[in-house]
């Protein structure tokens, strides 16, 4: 009698099962976690602390404006940079990395962080503590215009570094979490600089609306009138 005469079919669908349950399980042990100084730590760690200062920031305006457009983008910004953030940790966590490391912010892109244009003691587009205090102590269409042009030049920097994880790494998930942080934050610096132009156009115009006044007043004045009295 045959092997499967003799074992029957849903035993065989069984030991079929676990012969592939041990071949994944195999190809899974052979891949090895990435090193500390590999690309994959290194923009994991990275990425935490620059997600976590956009997440600060958006934090931030939230409690400063009441505009809607304005609110709704920070609060998807700190979502969704915050769900990435533990992504992130849970990644080093499961290579058996610690969550911080001694080498310098961009270490990691091996050609280093001045190919981007920055200096190699900071990462591309974090906020001063300066610039910070400003959003903090702004209200309004103030904090709203400051979060925005901040918030934009974050964004540009998140993407710089998850294109040089893109160049650098080969590991499936980290390359899924950068191609979406590209899209994702390009999306949204289009539809802050489209946000932050509308701004700039009503505060144009709002200006314009009372320079004639300040024009004749000044003509008048050339003139050695005195717009106040008779001339």
């Amino acid at each position: 009698m045959t092997l499967s005469g003799r074992l029957g079919p849903r035993a065989l669908a069984v030991i079929g099962i676990a012969v592939v349950v041990v071949v994944l399980a195999g190809a899974a042990l052979s891949r090895q976690a990435p090193a500390d100084d590999s690309p994959e730590a290194g923009f994991a760690r990275d990425m935490q602390t620059h997600h976590a200062q956009a997440v600060r920031m958006a934090l931030i305006v939230r409690d400063r404006t009441t505009d809607a457009e304005v609110r709704t983008l920070a609060y998807d910004i700190a979502l969704t940079q915050q769900q990435q953030i533990g992504q992130m940790f849970a990644w080093l966590d499961m290579w058996g990395l610690p969550q911080t490391s001694l080498a310098p912010p961009m270490a990691w892109t091996r050609t280093g962080h001045g190919s981007m244009g920055h200096t190699v003691t900071s990462m591309p587009g974090m906020g001063t503590s300066n610039q910070l205090k400003q959003l903090a102590e702004a209200q309004g269409r103030e904090a709203e215009a400051l979060f925005l042009r901040l918030m934009i030049a974050h964004h540009k920097g998140g993407v710089d570094m998850a294109r040089a994880a893109l160049r650098s790494s080969g590991d499936e998930r980290v390359r899924r979490l950068a191609e979406a942080i590209v899209a994702a934050q390009q999306g949204e610096i289009s539809s802050m600089e489209r946000m932050l132009s509308t701004r700039d156009a009503s505060r144009t115009t709002a200006s314009s609306r009372e320079s004639p006044g300040e024009d004749a007043e000044a003509s008048l004045a050339r003139d050695g009138m005195n717009p106040g009295g008779h001339g």
